[in-house]
């Protein structure tokens, strides 16, 4: 029997030095991510209060040396917290995300599908999703407004645009990203 045959498979494999330096460092750098965000935004990420606290001192700071060790403090609160949550949630707040993208995407898709050929049946599909729309009626207003710009081919997008804040600002609502 040689000595891998005594492990079995559902013991924690152990970490090396170098493997907690990175996670630690990744934490380090979700910490920077959250301290970019406005007051507003990290309202809207669910963390304990000595985060929010840590958060709120490392701001303050301005000498490099004391910004350098107050990240890795932050590091350190970090490693309680449900870090893969709040990654996810400052990605949407983030431009360059993948999740943001994706967002952005699902949302001119919808909206396209909107002023589409199908547009009531993708009205009352929208509508099902997202019952806390609070103007149906300028919802579709917008849409009919958009299949006009759209039919008349010109470069006049502003009610496409504004058909698109609105959707947008909906699924904000709905993930719980605006007030």
């Amino acid at each position: 029997m040689t000595d891998f045959d005594q492990f079995d498979d559902d013991e924690e494999i152990l970490k090396s030095k170098t493997q907690i330096k990175r996670e630690m460092e990744g934490l380090q750098e979700l910490g920077k991510k959250l301290l970019s965000l406005s007051k507003n935004q990290q309202k809207k990420v669910a963390m304990s209060d000595t985060l929010k606290a840590a958060l709120e001192e490392g701001a303050r700071l301005k000498h490099r040396e004391a910004i350098r060790r107050h990240m890795q403090y932050i590091g350190r609160v970090m490693r309680t917290e449900d870090h893969e949550a709040i990654a996810h949630r400052v990605s949407l707040f983030d431009s360059t995300s993948a999740a943001y993208n994706k967002l952005f995407h699902q949302l001119e898709l919808k909206r396209d599908a909107l002023i589409g050929e199908n547009s009531k049946e993708e009205l009352a599909k929208y509508l099902d999703g997202h019952p806390d729309i609070d103007d149906i009626q300028q919802l579709r207003q917008l849409i009919r407004l958009s299949q006009k710009e759209a039919s008349q081919e010109n470069s006049n997008t502003s009610h496409r645009k504004k058909l698109f804040r609105l959707l947008r600002e909906a699924e904000e609502r709905k993930l719980g990203l605006s007030d």
